[in-house]
């Protein structure tokens, strides 16, 4: 596999894991107003993303800065053409953000509430702006010959995005109640579960339509499988939804993110940024990547630095593995002489 190769790849697994971490604390967040009835539960819900969020979205960071460093002319054809997407995303980063750390900063209920709906107004932007950015990345814009948009602010916005945007929403839905289905315990994590129940095929829909998309335009045998192992997964998380197997539906909930990415940057591949205009004006990794010395050292510095990130968020998924419930004890039985486990601490 050349370096090129192995670096498209890196990006889509930089991608994938963005969408598979932040999903479901995008669905947790999102998920506030409906599953969220009493106070107790909605700083359940916000408990049980409380130690994750922020090192979720460093997976963002990394992605994007893996664009830039490989494929320039990617970067500097896809950002300027999806302007305005990137912008909500930034937006709706930065505010549930500033809403995670604010609404500790007094007990009113109603700073609390005012706080608790921007966190989820907030989550809905980035999600939506996200799937707009990668569905039309993916399934093409207007460019020419020379990387250039054709057209006003709006004019990347189409179907394409608007089926990224919802695919990407609906997937973190689900993601998010499985999530609280298996990290929560009581009301929370039964009407998780059935929400994930009642959802989970619909929900599934539009990213297996746009993983299909992309395969029928350009795929191979290879992504066609990819597609299918999606779809069984979905029937696959439904009936382990409906036998109580909350940590089997997540997997195979996973699994449709995966397989479904699989599919559409495999079929995609070599091209980065699909041109609407004329197919001769597509963006390939050939034409957009740095040179091989470049690649070559950041091989190197990915190869140390990435075990180091990747072990370290690990230990944090660990040490905050434990259910939470909506009553969390902080103190155990008298003379027990034990503190809290970190995992039930508040966020």
């Amino acid at each position: 596999m050349d370096l090129q190769t192995l670096w498209f790849a890196a990006v889509a697994v930089l991608w994938t894991g963005f969408l598979l971490l932040e999903g479901f604390d995008f669905g947790v967040a999102a998920l506030l107003p409906v599953l969220g009835r009493r106070t107790a539960d909605r700083h359940l819900l916000l408990r049980s993303i409380g130690p994750l969020w922020d090192g979720n979205e460093v997976w963002l960071i990394t992605a994007a800065g893996a664009v830039f460093a490989a494929f320039p002319g990617w970067y500097a054809t896809w950002l300027p053409a999806l302007y305005l997407p990137f912008v909500f995303v930034l937006f709706g980063l930065i505010i549930r953000a500033v809403a995670f750390e604010w609404r500790h900063q007094s007990h009113d209920p109603r700073w609390d509430g005012t706080w608790t709906h921007v966190i989820t107004v907030g989550s809905l932007i980035a999600a939506l702006g996200v799937g707009a950015a990668l569905g039309t990345t993916t399934l093409g814009l207007p460019i020419d010959g020379d990387g250039i948009r054709v057209g006003g602010s709006f004019a990347g916005v189409g179907w394409a995005a608007l089926l990224g945007a919802v695919a990407v929403l609906a997937f973190s839905l689900v993601h998010g109640a499985l999530f609280l289905a298996l990290k929560t315990d009581g009301d929370v994590r039964l009407r998780a579960r059935a929400f994930a129940l009642r959802w989970s095929p619909v929900a599934a829909l539009p990213l297996l339509a746009w993983a299909g998309w992309v395969h029928l335009r350009s795929g191979t045998p290879v992504t066609a499988v990819l597609w299918a192992v999606g779809a069984l997964a979905v029937l696959v998380t439904w009936a382990r939804i409906r036998v109580d197997r909350e940590g089997q539906a997540f997997a195979g909930w996973a699994v449709l993110l995966v397989s479904s990415a699989a599919t559409i940057f495999g079929a995609a591949y070599p091209v980065v940024v699909p041109s609407t205009i004329d197919p001769a004006f597509d963006v390939t990794i050939a034409e957009a990547s740095v040179s091989d010395y470049t690649l070559t050292v950041m091989t190197w510095a990915a190869a140390v630095g990435l075990p180091v990130v990747l072990g370290y968020q690990a230990w944090t998924y660990w040490v905050f593995r434990k259910r939470l419930t909506a009553e969390p004890q902080h103190e155990d039985a008298p003379g027990s002489g034990q503190a809290p486990a970190p995992s039930e601490l508040p966020a």
